[in-house]
Formats: structure tokens, C-alpha cells, sequence
């Protein structure tokens, strides 16, 4: 029997009907639906925190599709879900970089690719760039991302791709600034995000390529 025929099964006969359920079973049921659930409201919170900074827990429940208490059950506080989801983004902004392949290729062509990942990622990028996570502690360090962006730099200078005399952290700066244009010109009524990307890829490949 498949997952999916026990889920079913399960639903229309109980556990306890014409099939031995384990302890087990059920544990890894019950921490699917927990991670499943935990994801649902993670991804409500960027997406309304993205459009309103002062959103409420209520406003994510009801995006996310989970009453009220589903919420409050997960996160009691507001300042625990904020800080689930601060966590939660400075993971995914390592996972869009690790998916850039920032060492493969030319460091001029890795730096291209993260900057396409990263915008990608939209509400996500809204959130991170409208400041509302940057004062708290966990980003005032240097994340995997940020030093694989450094790397990539300096491999690219060294290979030729980058200009010498642009430091790393002018670079990160650079990039983020685009991004943040792009986002801008990408949400606006007659914007396409499909051209504001392309803008900012035009734009950082000038600015990085040696003079």
C-alpha cells in the first residue's frame, strides 16, 4: 500500500480498521503534518510581513489557511514567529546562493547567477529588503552566503572577470542595491520583473567587468 492509499485508507477507516498501525507510523505522521503546518505559516508571515510590516498574527493565520490557534499554538508571541522567520529567510538566502553554483565558471558569471537566484526569490527579497529583519543579531554575522559572495569575488578577479579594484563588500553592496531597484520596478503597476531583472544583470555586468 502507498502513502498516499494509507493516507486515504486512513481517513475513510481509521487506524484502527484492517490495518496495524505503529507508534511509529503515527510519530512520523504527526511530525509531517507539524512540518507541514510550521512551513504554511513561515511562508504566510513573508509574504503579508513583505506588504505590512505591523501585519498581526491573525492576518498570517488567515493567508496561511490555519485558524487562529493553529497559529498561536506554533508561535504564542509575535517576536517568535518574527524570529522563526528571520531564521528562516537567512537560510533561504544561503540556499539561493548554494543553487547559483557561486564556483563553477567565471567569478563575473557566478555573481550573475546569484544575483537571478536571489531575485527569484520575491516576497522573500521584499521582506529582506525592506529592513524589518536587519537590525537583529543573527544578521550583523557573516552567513555562508556572505562568504561565498566574498569568494566568488576574489576568484573572479583573480581569473579576470571582476574588476581589481572593487573591494568585496562595495560589491555585496552593489548587488543588493540592484536588487532592491529591480524589486522596486518589478512590483510597480506597469513594471516587469522579467525586464527589471534583466536591467540589473546588464547593469552589475558593466559595473563589474575590468575597465
Amino acid at each position: 500500500m502507498s502513502r498516499y492509499e494509507w493516507d486515504v485508507y486512513h481517513c475513510r477507516n481509521g487506524p484502527g480498521e484492517g490495518i496495524n498501525v505503529t507508534s511509529a507510523d503515527q510519530a512520523e505522521r504527526t511530525r509531517g503534518v507539524t512540518t507541514r503546518t510550521r512551513r504554511a505559516i513561515l511562508d504566510a508571515a513573508v509574504t503579508v510581513l513583505s506588504r505590512n510590516p505591523a501585519a498581526t498574527l491573525a492576518e498570517v493565520a488567515e493567508v496561511a489557511q490555519a485558524g487562529r490557534t493553529t497559529v498561536h499554538r506554533y508561535f504564542p508571541e509575535r517576536s517568535g514567529l518574527l524570529a522563526a522567520v528571520s531564521a528562516d529567510v537567512l537560510a533561504r538566502i544561503d540556499a539561493a546562493v548554494l543553487r547559483a553554483r557561486p564556483g563553477d565558471g567565471s567569478g563575473r558569471a557566478a555573481l550573475l547567477r546569484v544575483c537571478r537566484e536571489l531575485y527569484d526569490l520575491g516576497d522573500l527579497l521584499t521582506l529582506v529588503l525592506s529592513g524589518q529583519l536587519s537590525e537583529r543579531p543573527e544578521w550583523q554575522v557573516c552567513t555562508d552566503a556572505d562568504a561565498a559572495l566574498i569568494a566568488l569575488v576574489r576568484r573572479g578577479q583573480s581569473d579576470g572577470s571582476i574588476a581589481p579594484d572593487l573591494t568585496p563588500e562595495w560589491l555585496q553592496r552593489l548587488l543588493w542595491s540592484l536588487l532592491s531597484a529591480a524589486d522596486a520596478h518589478g512590483r510597480e503597476r506597469d513594471g516587469s520583473r522579467h525586464d527589471a531583472l534583466a536591467m540589473a544583470l546588464h547593469s552589475i555586468d558593466g559595473a563589474v567587468r575590468p575597465g
